[in-house]
């Protein structure tokens, strides 16, 4: 290949979304050059992180990132429309990735958002970088959403959960998108039924103790059956903007094991992004 620009496009996922670390240090470990990057959400911030020079000071953050941690950085609100107010994860970013104007970035860069009074798409091309990531990865009910000028911003993955149509594009680029945004349902639901047979053996009384205590249907609560019809149709969107831009090469990487709020395995899920980013661009070069 005598061309190996890439314009990339990183979905919303929450903590799945560390794999878009390993797919940018798969893509540069085979030669490709990222001229350009856009993002959603959990894509946003990584896509800014990167587009700003300080990946791997951000993978190194995360190594510290355990249970403990992660309560120190929720300041839980006593909000009606939100949990979380998400100063201070901001706040101990910028610590180490100083806030810039995303047109003073060495490439360029764009995140998306959703105005909620509108209900529409709000893109980033300018102004604060933190500003901009802390818009779209504002999910609802758990963050707080921004407020900016007549807007009330929230994550950009309700409308547009892998933005392959924001990023800047040049001549003879590759167009690649990496999406998170699924999980594998079937496979998970394989795993909590395996789990359920070898409880079933366990004649411990703590096992029998939990049989009584968490029945099987408990699975099946308003919390995770809004959480999975949300995430349904967020998937369904990614699948259509795929469909709708077709991009050269697509990452497409559905999670059995991990979910959106797993930033405590960050390691193991850049290791699943890289693996999977490796096939995928296997698969591209062979096609050529």
């Amino acid at each position: 290949m005598k061309k190996k620009d890439v314009a990339l496009v990183l979905s919303s996922g929450g903590a799945r979304g560390l794999a878009h670390i390993g797919a940018i240090e798969e893509l540069e470990s085979h030669g490709y050059h990222i001229n350009s990057i856009a993002g959603c959400s959990m894509g946003a911030l990584i896509g800014g992180v990167y587009a700003a020079g300080k990946l791997e000071e951000f993978r190194e953050w995360m190594k510290t990132i355990d249970k403990k941690k992660m309560l120190e950085l929720t300041d839980f609100s006593l909000s009606l429309n939100h949990l979380v107010k998400g100063k201070r994860i901001i706040e101990a970013i910028m610590e180490f990735v100083p806030d810039v104007a995303i047109e003073d970035l060495p490439i360029p860069y764009c995140a998306v958002a959703t105005d909620l009074k509108a209900g529409r798409e709000v893109f980033f091309r300018k102004g604060s970088l933190f500003q901009a990531i802390r818009a779209s990865i504002s999910l609802p009910f758990y963050y707080e959403p921004v407020q900016m000028k007549e807007m009330i911003l929230i994550d950009g993955g309700v409308i547009n959960p892998i933005p392959l149509n924001r990023v800047k594009r040049q001549a003879g680029d590759i167009l690649v998108g990496v999406d998170v945004s699924g999980h594998d349902y079937k496979a998970q639901w394989e795993i909590q039924q395996r789990l359920k047979e070898r409880q079933k053996k366990d004649k411990s009384l703590k096992a029998h103790i939990l049989d009584m205590l968490l029945p099987d249907h408990l699975d099946f609560n308003y919390y995770t059956v809004l959480s999975r019809t949300s995430s349904l149709m967020i998937r369904q969107n990614s699948i259509l903007m795929t469909k709708l831009m077709k991009p050269d090469m697509l990452v497409d990487i559905q999670m059995s094991q991990y979910g959106g709020f797993d930033y405590d395995k960050s390691e193991k899920i850049i290791s699943i992004g890289r693996s999977k980013t490796a096939l995928a661009i296997s698969k591209y070069e062979e096609s050529l």
